[in-house]
């Protein structure tokens, strides 16, 4: 399956619905994009080859489109600023994950293996979600879903 590492909090805010515009310097090689591991980490990942081992897979979505990012998206995107020359991913089909699973998160898309049935997610499972991912989060000293 195809990732893509997102520093916390903003793959809570994809999960929940609060941020639909992903902004990157990179556009990916293709798109849309469909069924798009989101592994939320702690660590900006710079160099080539860095990785954070403790990512936290939130969500599966789609990216229907990519487009240069506009000043008036910045609310979108969760961002504290523009700048220009970056790149807007627009999230579509959100789907929280069922329950919160350690992963390795690495730079740009990468693969990873995923079993089927730890994504499944159903509105009943979510309502309890970001509760799980906030007690999951507190339980290793990371940034609390709520955070702004």
């Amino acid at each position: 399956m195809l990732a893509l590492s997102i520093v916390a909090p903003n793959g809570t805010r994809i999960a929940t619905g609060r941020k639909t515009l992903e902004i990157r310097s990179w556009c990916p090689p293709r798109w849309p994009l469909r069924d798009l591991l989101i592994i939320e980490n702690h660590v900006f990942l710079t160099d080539e080859g860095q990785a954070d081992p403790h990512g936290v897979a939130v969500a599966v979505i789609d990216v229907d489109d990519v487009h240069a990012w506009q000043p008036s998206e910045q609310a979108a995107a969760c961002a504290p600023e523009w700048r220009a020359g970056m790149w807007a991913w627009h999230v579509t089909n959100v789907r929280p994950v069922a329950a919160a699973r350690i992963f390795v998160a690495r730079r740009k898309l990468y693969e990873i293996e995923v079993e089927a049935m730890f994504l499944v997610s159903t509105p009943e499972t979510w309502r309890h979600g970001p509760t799980g991912f906030r007690h999951f989060r507190q339980k290793f000293s990371c940034i609390p879903c709520d955070a702004p």
